[in-house]
């Protein structure tokens, strides 16, 4: 997404200098990205020589999206570089790494923003305009329920997203979104949370037990991943092939893994309780095997309740067709529909028009990237704090699923 937008719809606000990563491969189909766009290829890096990179190429500001438990360790180098850090969420996926980041940055100044693109969704920033206004008077609880789709959920469980090490599990990862928005929404930040959460669907022995487990360790080249609706089929799409298949080579990484095998450490229908220093209260549900995509939203105050429901994939198709032509793969979301009710005290409730952006999380990655490479204050763009207290919320859910007890949230920072 960035390196496109860096060579055409955003071309005139940034230039793309470099490119790092340990995946030479992967490098070269981002350069061809760049020369079909009329540019010259950009220098390509190994990790080992990323601060060489920043004075070699001039280097403004650095754009992570490695594996999530890497992205402290290249953000922490760039501020200390002195350079500015546009990091895909989450900020990072574990503690020390959130530590480490507030660290560099109080050390250094440098501005850190998180790809929150969700806030830039046309919906959500109109949930928010109205909540600012007091339609509902004080918010009192949020009650928030996402669900994944069997496509779409289960593409976590067959890539490295499935090693809670590296990922932070779905309550991190995922769910960060999510959790970035309520704050963004009412205002505040959390201080206290507890949570349940469980690998019920995916794993090898949930597989046998629903009897939708197929045998094969990946699905390429496996005659029984063939009719396997839980595989995911690289060879459908050109893009998959040069970007994974033909880059195993270098690194042994496997992108299309078995849901139902071994080595998943991560969950998949989770529960969580967070309250706020106002004194809000959220009830949350992630579940990654549902047979619909979408979320419902519920935000009571002291004068109504605003309800939202969007739905962005109505069903889950088992075979490849126009909306899914590669075999394993999230449909697209082309047609996402997106309800919102005002029910106000001792009145009749109100249909409020809202308008779903085109292109993904409905609209919200054009108005990132407008944002990002703008270089403006629009008052939505996320810090690092913003970062920060979205992700503690994942890693206190974490500990309290570990714990069975409430967690503290100020604790993670300052124990």
């Amino acid at each position: 997404m960035y390196t496109r937008a860096l060579v055409t719809t955003h071309a005139d606000r940034g230039r793309l200098v470099a490119l790092c990563d340990p995946n030479r491969t992967r490098m070269a189909v981002h350069n061809e990205i760049v020369t079909q766009a009329g540019y010259d290829p950009v220098p390509t890096y190994h990790p080992d020589d990323f601060t060489r990179m920043l004075d070699a190429e001039a280097v403004d500001e650095v754009i992570v999206c490695t594996v999530d438990r890497l992205h402290a360790d290249y953000i922490v180098a760039a501020l200390d570089a002195g350079r500015d850090v546009i990091t895909e969420k989450p900020m990072t996926a574990d503690l020390e790494g959130c530590r480490r980041i507030y660290a560099a940055q109080e050390r250094t100044g440098g501005r850190v923003t998180v790809g929150f693109n969700y806030r830039y969704n046309p919906v959500h920033r109109q949930l928010h305009t109205l909540l600012r206004s007091g339609v509902i008077g004080e918010i009192g609880s949020v009650h928030f329920e996402w669900l994944l789709d069997l496509r779409h959920g289960a593409d976590y469980f067959r890539r490295w997203h499935r090693d809670k090490h590296n990922s932070g599990g779905l309550l991190v990862h995922k769910a960060s979104h999510h959790f970035d928005l309520v704050n963004w929404w009412i205002g505040s930040r959390p201080t206290e949370v507890f949570a349940w959460g469980d690998l019920f669907f995916y794993g090898p022995e949930n597989g046998r037990r629903h009897g939708v487990a197929a045998d094969y360790e990946r699905a390429h080249n496996s005659p029984a991943a063939e009719n396997d609706p839980f595989a995911l089929h690289l060879r459908d799409s050109a893009d998959l092939t040069k970007l994974y298949l033909d880059a195993e080579h270098e690194d042994g990484y496997r992108r299309d893994l078995n849901v139902f095998g071994p080595g998943i450490t991560i969950e998949d229908d989770m529960s969580v309780l967070v309250r706020y220093a106002s004194g809000v209260k959220l009830t949350y549900h992630l579940v990654a095997y549902a047979p619909w995509e979408g979320y419902r939203l519920a935000i009571t105050g002291s004068r109504g309740r605003l309800e939202l429901d969007v739905t962005e994939s109505p069903w889950t198709s088992p075979h490849q067709d126009e909306t899914t032509p590669v075999r394993g793969m999230p449909a697209r979301k082309e047609n996402t529909t997106a309800t919102l009710t005002l029910r106000p005290h001792w009145e009749p409730p109100q249909n409020i028009p809202v308008a779903v952006g085109e292109g993904s999380h409905g609209g919200g990655d054009i108005r990132m990237l407008d944002s990002l490479f703008g270089g403006g204050d629009d008052g939505i763009r996320p810090d690092h704090n913003d970062g920060a207290y979205a992700l503690l919320t994942g890693l206190a859910a974490n500990k309290s699923m570990e714990t069975g007890a409430p967690v503290v949230v100020d604790t993670l920072l300052h124990d």
